[in-house]
């Protein structure tokens, strides 16, 4: 970490991994300047956050200037930024050092790495294959995303003590991404869906996801989803010890004797790595398919690291999700709160309805935006919830197009809106924060608003 210490950096890019940064560097007593394309008045409250810093940050803004990058000992870029960028290169052709957040976080870590990758899933899996080691007695760094960077480890006070780091890697992170040797791969999926504005082709995105296998070793290990990604023959000839994980019977699919890994077979998770082992699964705290599916692969993950039993079935009985992404918070007088303030359009609140056998009472509404649609998805909403409670700029757009709702209620504010769920509710309901629209009405973001519920709910 010393090797950077009073040197001249440049930091590309100025959102929540920008930040981190200048903290990480300024550990190091580092002479730091930012640079960001973006005009200096979109990024006003960036600016303000930098005029706090102490000692005082050098800025670029609306435009990257060579000067600034051929001045610097060492420049990081954050994902959003293209590493072909000229600028970069120039910087690379005079000997600069140059890397990516998580590139310069890989370079640092002397840990295992196990790498959750896929297009959905990652987070999810990745906090369960983190909260399960944790159960079993081990130092766990999670992260990876804007919201946990992975130089977040380095500037830990006791990151020699960590045994593992479990990190999401997406296709953007892999971009120029030199020396990554995870000890461990997880790959949950591969959607046709991607950037556009990081790949110019679909074929050009799914072989930066695959560049990952290449790393692998016959002493490596790679868990993959069965039913997604069986019939890719790279999944299938990778060089490295391989476990696969279905939702379905490996017995029944009549694989059971080919392949090694978990599946769903008579209620339980089966487990053929190392030894049979069996998971009961109807005490599940989270829910859902995709959470199911979830959990068979960090199961595996798991299984093949030799974590006990016990600490995976505690998992499965323990494990509340992930912070506003359906998140269990706690039972009251025998009525569950779940916080799902991620779901900011109605697709993703809908899919959480289904999620639920019991009844449920939803709280929804947020920030009104025009281009936003209700009506297609009124008769999931009126089909999968008890009680509707709206609140917020679009109570009374989402109330038009939910009228046929038996049961709708708008009220003013948001802290009456979960009194007045909890009215409504008898034991065996649940009360869902699953808003269907974006935070910005009364709060910052997605995350403030999850916050706030939990905090009201906390109080009841």
């Amino acid at each position: 970490m010393d090797r950077f210490k009073n040197k001249k950096v440049l930091i590309v890019g100025i959102g929540k991994t920008g930040f981190t940064l200048i903290n990480f560097f300024n550990q190091q007593e580092c002479e730091i300047r930012v640079t960001d394309i973006k005009p200096i008045f979109d990024l006003n409250k960036a600016v303000k956050k930098l005029k706090k810093i102490n000692p005082p940050i050098q800025m670029t803004f609306g435009e990257h200037r060579e000067e600034d990058f051929l001045d610097a000992d060492v420049v990081v870029y954050s994902s959003a930024v293209n590493p072909e960028l000229p600028q970069l290169e120039l910087a690379r052709q005079n000997g600069k050092e140059v890397y990516s957040e998580f590139g310069l976080a890989n370079k640092l870590c002397r840990k295992p790495i196990i790498a959750v990758c896929g297009s959905y899933g990652r987070t999810t899996v990745a906090h369960m294959i983190g909260f399960t080691l944790k159960l079993e007695g081990k130092n766990v760094f999670v992260g990876g995303t804007s919201e946990t960077p992975f130089i977040e480890y380095a500037m830990m006070p006791n990151h020699e003590e960590i045994d593992y780091v479990v990190v999401e890697v997406s296709a953007v992170q892999q971009r120029r991404l030199e020396n990554f040797h995870p000890k461990l791969v997880v790959f949950t999926n591969i959607s046709e869906r991607y950037p556009e504005s990081h790949f110019n082709s679909v074929g050009e995105y799914i072989e930066t996801k695959l560049s990952i296998i290449k790393s692998l070793s016959p002493d490596d290990t790679l868990v993959v989803n069965f039913d997604k990604l069986a019939s890719n023959t790279f999944f299938r000839n990778a060089n490295c010890q391989t476990y696969w994980y279905s939702r379905k019977s490996f017995v029944k699919m009549g694989v059971m004797n080919e392949i090694q890994g978990t599946h769903f077979h008579e209620r339980r998770i089966h487990s053929n790595i190392n030894y049979h082992s069996e998971f009961r699964v109807k005490d599940m705290r989270i829910i859902g398919q995709n959470n199911r599916e979830n959990l068979l692969a960090a199961t595996t993950a798991c299984k093949a690291l030799e974590v006990s039993d016990k600490s995976i079935q505690k998992c499965v009985e323990k494990f509340p999700g992930i912070p506003h992404r359906l998140e269990f918070l706690m039972e009251k007088n025998g009525v569950c709160f779940y916080n799902d303030s991620k779901a900011t359009d109605m697709g993703e609140m809908v899919n959480s309805l289904k999620s639920f056998k019991q009844s449920v009472i939803l709280i929804a509404g947020g920030k009104d935006i025009e281009e936003m649609e209700y009506e297609p998805f009124a008769q999931e909403v009126i089909d999968n919830s008890r009680v509707l409670v709206l609140v917020g700029e679009s109570k009374e757009r989402m109330n038009r197009a939910l009228q046929e709702h038996p049961q709708t209620y708008i009220v003013g504010s948001f802290e009456e809106s979960i009194l007045f769920a909890y009215q409504k509710s008898r034991t065996g309901d649940v009360i869902l924060l699953s808003p269907g629209a974006p935070a910005t009405d009364f709060f910052r973001d997605y995350e403030e608003r999850g916050n706030y519920y939990k905090k009201l709910v906390y109080q009841l």
